[in-house]
């Protein structure tokens, strides 16, 4: 082989390892690089995920608390439903009530109407003797 051919050949290894160490020492800056940019995502996040954990918490302590108020309004809309199913019966009865009194006060008019008519039927006839 040609002694320029050797030395062409050695000149192209020489760039080559030159760009090679050049991508290598790039590389190397990149994941320093990368390397402090995750050290302080990490110092970022530590807190952050703590935080998400207690706002968790927070919510399922908030829906246990729903649950026992929508127990208890249910509980008491029965109880509510029952009062008013109660109210009911008794206007109900106050109904029959009035209707009775009704009934007894015209029975008492009808009553007295009739007393009246025959003690006038009975002074008449008096009236009519002498």
């Amino acid at each position: 082989m040609p002694f320029w051919a050797q030395t062409l050949l050695t000149l192209a290894a020489l760039a080559l390892m030159v760009a090679l160490v050049a991508a290598v020492l790039a590389l190397r800056r990149v994941a320093q690089r990368a390397e402090g940019v995750l050290t302080i995502v990490e110092q970022e996040l530590r807190p952050l995920v703590g935080q998400a954990h207690a706002l968790t918490e927070d919510v399922r302590a908030l829906t246990r608390q729903a649950g026992h108020e929508l127990e208890r309004m249910g509980a008491l809309t029965e109880k509510v439903g029952g009062v008013a199913e109660g109210m009911g019966r008794v206007v109900t009865v106050l109904g029959g009530l009035t209707r009775a009194g009704q009934l007894v006060g015209l029975a008492a008019g009808v009553k007295k109407g009739v007393e009246v008519f025959v003690r006038h039927l009975q002074k008449n006839e008096g009236d009519n003797h002498e």
